[in-house]
């Protein structure tokens, strides 16, 4: 629920572009959710994953590969940030995960229709260390830099952000806000045949558009749920951000429901353990971004068609008209910005509201414009 907040009210915050925007920007990329994207969206035309002759899948090399391209083509410099090890707060959620791959998989023996089998087989899916392993070496071929985060992918990439390493954190995961990164990218590694558009996310601005510190801001995602721990039952977007407001911490806002001046509408989960999930976001394990050197080089050519065409059976004349895309792209080096050479100051809530009530002010002009004509015809 917390796009639906941002888009409500804070509309500004979040911008949509075409890729070719992010020209001259360099973008640290949670390679983990980006790996999932993969496995599950490139298929073949009867849904099965992409496979080597010996049977080894290969949909996850395939969207690496193809969709780096495409970022490479439009001036943008990825690098991958794979995930560490977990935080032990985090094994309650993936015992819940596990959990429903147990009951999914149950579906899938059970499932007559293919379908309804295609179905069940995309919600099993599961990136695994060989995954990991593979992307990194095709990455490595590529010249696209990675990094191995010690733990949490986001948590990494919006450090890098911060360190001006990288212009944004590119996820699907909106937690990777709370990491206060300047800015998230949604979308980025998304198929152009989708027409989705990147959604450009300003955390600044939804700090101040919202009137929440970041501490009051990673509380309000607590509320909505994230990987860390249970969310209060019954407390859905609008209540958890009027709670917020109104309490100020959720630690206060525990004691307001625990008090039974709630009227016992909602109840706290037992053992949660909201201030260890807190202190996560505020203090995640990350590597210090000023020992990272990002350096993006020339593939290498014929060590890159030995591992994707020899051993893993893609078509050669694709991958090579793929290296020369990459070589043109890579030598091009990132070039400035004109808005490089400026400092831009976050908008203030005066000039944030105003900029809602010009919008208004001018859909309601257009609207009334489409009556008169309508009348006049």
């Amino acid at each position: 629920g917390l796009n639906a907040i941002i888009s409500e009210h804070v509309p500004t915050a979040i911008r949509k572009s075409e890729i070719k925007s992010f020209f001259g920007r360099k973008v640290a990329i949670d390679a983990s959710m980006s790996l999932y994207q993969f496995l599950i969206a490139v298929r073949q035309q009867d849904g099965v994953q992409l496979a080597s002759e010996s049977g080894e899948t290969t949909s996850h090399l395939m969207g690496m590969f193809y969709r780096t391209l495409r970022m490479v083509d439009n001036g943008i410099k990825p690098c991958y940030v794979f995930d560490g090890k977990p935080p032990t707060l985090k094994s309650h959620e993936l015992g819940k995960r596990s959990q429903k791959r147990d009951e999914t998989q149950k579906k899938l023996e059970a499932a007559t229709d293919e379908a309804e089998k295609r179905m069940h087989e995309r919600r099993l899916v599961k990136v695994t260390p060989l995954h990991n392993e593979e992307a990194k070496r095709l990455l490595e071929l590529m010249g696209i830099p990675y990094v191995n985060a010690p733990g949490e992918a986001e948590a990494q990439c919006a450090v890098l952000a911060k360190a001006d390493k990288v212009y944004a954190a590119a996820s699907e995961d909106m937690d990777t806000l709370c990491y206060r990164t300047p800015f998230l990218l949604r979308h980025l590694t998304f198929s152009e045949a989708k027409k989705e558009p990147i959604h450009e996310i300003d955390t600044e601005l939804v700090l101040k558009g919202l009137d929440l510190t970041l501490e009051q801001f990673i509380d309000l995602c607590i509320m909505l749920g994230c990987d860390y721990c249970d969310n209060i039952r019954g407390v859905g977007p609008v209540t958890a951000l009027k709670l917020i407001k109104e309490h100020g911490s959720l630690d206060k806002i525990v004691e307001f429901i625990e008090s039974g001046e709630a009227n016992n509408k909602w109840k706290i989960p037992e053992h949660w353990p909201f201030k260890e999930a807190r202190d996560l976001f505020l203090r995640p394990d990350v590597l210090d971004p000023s020992e990272i050197n990002l350096k993006w080089k020339e593939p290498q050519e014929d060590a890159l068609v030995e591992f994707m065409c020899k051993q893993k059976g893609f078509n050669e004349d694709r991958i090579r008209a793929g290296i020369k895309r990459l070589q043109k792209g890579l030598k091009t080096g990132v070039q400035g910005r004109l808005d490089g050479f400026f400092k831009v100051k976050p908008k203030t809530k005066e000039q944030l509201a105003a900029a809602a009530a010009k919008a208004k002010a001018n859909k309601k002009n257009k609207q009334e414009k489409g009556k008169v004509g309508k009348r006049r015809m």
